[in-house]
């Protein structure tokens, strides 16, 4: 099963993430929480690793038409979009919002799940300018 969007850039790391959260703000979208996996890991457990940045990313007009739907959907809210670096280039993620349909099997949520997708995916494709 796929279950994200995905962007591969040859800017450089630092750049993407502003890139990001400001295509993201023009989707609708906050940053909510930030989490640096790399800063993590290396703090906590001593080990090295590629630039890894988990963005927890809220449309707050869609996440409330989730949880009117189903409380529980906040187990998969925010939606995740990851700034990472791989074989020199920086990778975009987001998780694809068709999860949420899939893994809850409330076909109520697709219209909030096509929205979301659409957004996420105008976000991404505004990186490539």
């Amino acid at each position: 099963m796929e279950y994200s969007i995905t962007l591969r850039l040859t800017a450089p790391f630092a750049d993407t993430v502003e890139r990001v959260r400001a295509a993201l703000q023009e989707q609708g979208f906050g940053v909510l929480t930030e989490i640096d996996v790399q800063a993590t890991l290396r703090a906590k457990l001593g080990e090295e690793m590629e630039d890894y940045l988990i963005l927890g990313a809220c449309n707050p007009p869609l996440a409330h038409r989730a949880l009117g739907v189903d409380r529980r959907i906040g187990l998969l809210l925010p939606c995740n979009v990851v700034v990472r670096t791989e074989d020199g280039r920086t990778v975009v993620e987001a998780l694809d919002p068709q999860v949420m349909v899939q893994v809850t099997g409330r076909p109520e949520l697709a219209p909030v799940a096509d929205e979301a997708a659409v957004r996420l995916r105008a976000a991404l494709e505004a990186l490539r300018g």
